[in-house]
């Protein structure tokens, strides 16, 4: 194995595994840390999703380490730490506390620190991080009900929940290539700065920078650092030219499962609501028990015989803040990620094959509910967002969709790149 991953949520580990597909490499996606004695088969890359973003920081990091100590045993050359593309995170961590620990692991003193992606509409000038035309903090990140991103400024956001010096690599000294990159890293750590913020305008910036990495034993960011790195293997000799992503046929019932209160997935949502049928869960209705998990479910054996259905807790910032207000932020989530667990698996049980899921939290919970110990990464639906096959004797197709990725039918266009059919 060449690359170790380490995502801190399934559909970030998901999106980071669909470019090293494109790339050329067979990559495989485990969810959590595999047990020991675990096969992965013949792979280029493996990434090992965490469910880490929103967790306290010591149990981050003791998370993390554990997936690089795996990722070490099977021999690979170098670490990535993948993190949202918006940089969620407060500052008490989680993504500074997890980078230092592995740094201080792999005995290296310096990384990169880009989460930028052009083609999903993040990018990075002077150190401050774009969402489309619109700053971070002016985004509606603001709003996010767990990480909200009020600052814009990657330097100033870093130092607040590192120990170790930030510092910035700006976009003329990236437009002059890969040698210009690596004598400002040197220049840096000349400098005692550790971790650098890099600016990225354009994702030819990004293949830039993947290349000025080769020689860092650990590299931080989104999913679109990676499409520099495959190449520096292949320039070595490490890596071949394989035909990576094909997935077996999955036949089944068809389902969607939607937790994230982005903008993306709201519209997402009311799109996929023109055209099937669907059931809102509410938090406040969960707090007093399963009642409306089960009228849920008979809602959707009602209507899943003739195609889709959705069953979604998406709700705008208006509605989120007034569950939370009576029932706590952290106990307003918990109601909605057990919920969606066990409808992924009520589901399944009841003929369900075909799956998509929206939200990173959402996610996770629902391959953690299915015992979904690893994936195998196909076809690209929407950039970011991959059509995957789980791993095991009863196989089920996913779709694995962050919040704020994919077009407005997205919901109901996913089923068409995944393997197989309905019924």
């Amino acid at each position: 194995m060449l690359l170790g991953c380490i995502a801190d949520d399934s559909t970030g580990a998901t999106d980071l595994a669909a470019v090293l597909v494109q790339e050329g490499m067979r990559t495989v996606q485990t969810i959590g840390v595999p047990e020991p004695g675990t096969e992965t088969g013949e792979v280029d890359a493996l990434v090992v999703a965490l469910k880490s973003r929103s967790i306290p920081a010591a149990d981050a990091v003791r998370q993390s380490l554990q997936a690089l100590r795996f990722l070490q045993e099977r021999g690979a050359r170098q670490i990535l730490f993948k993190y949202c593309s918006t940089f969620d995170s407060t500052p008490d961590g989680n993504i500074g506390p997890v980078a230092e620990a592995l740094l201080k692991e792999l005995g290296a003193d310096l990384t990169m620190v880009c989460p930028a992606y052009p083609t999903l509409q993040r990018s990075i000038f002077r150190g401050h991080l774009f969402v489309g035309d619109k700053l971070l903090s002016e985004s509606g990140m603001e709003k996010h009900p767990l990480n909200p991103m009020t600052d814009s400024d990657l330097v100033r956001v870093m130092a607040a929940q590192s120990r170790q010096k930030v510092g910035l690599i700006r976009y003329d000294i990236v437009h002059q290539g890969a040698a210009a990159v690596r004598a400002r890293m040197e220049e840096l750590r000349g400098q005692g700065i550790v971790h650098l913020v890099t600016d990225v305008t354009d994702d030819q910036d990004l293949r830039i920078l993947g290349e000025a990495a080769a020689d860092l034993k650990l590299v931080t960011g989104g999913s679109g650092i990676a499409l520099g790195l495959p190449e520096n293997f292949r320039r070595q000799g490490q890596l071949g030219h394989h035909q990576a992503g094909i997935l077996p046929d999955v036949d089944g019932l068809e389902a969607v499962l939607a937790g994230s209160c982005s903008v993306a997935t709201r519209g997402q949502v009311a799109d996929f609501k023109n055209k099937r049928p669907a059931f809102q869960l509410d938090p406040q209705s969960l707090s007093d028990g399963d009642a409306q998990i089960e009228q849920a479910l008979a809602f959707a054996q009602e209507h899943m015989q003739d195609g889709p259905v959705l069953l979604y807790a998406s709700a705008d910032p208006a509605e989120v803040s007034a569950a939370q207000a009576i029932l706590g932020r952290d106990r307003a989530g918990e109601l909605v990620e057990r919920a969606m667990g066990l409808l992924a698996t009520s589901l399944v049980e009841r003929g369900v094959r075909r799956l998509v899921v929206a939200g990173g939290e959402t996610s996770g919970a629902v391959v953690a509910a299915l015992k979904v110990s690893a994936l195998r990464i196909g076809e690209k639906i929407d950039p970011g967002v991959p059509a995957t096959v789980s791993v095991g004797e009863r196989p089920l197709a996913l779709a694995l969709k962050s919040g704020n990725f994919g077009t407005p039918d997205f919901l109901s266009k996913a089923f068409g790149f995944m393997p197989g059919r309905r019924p």
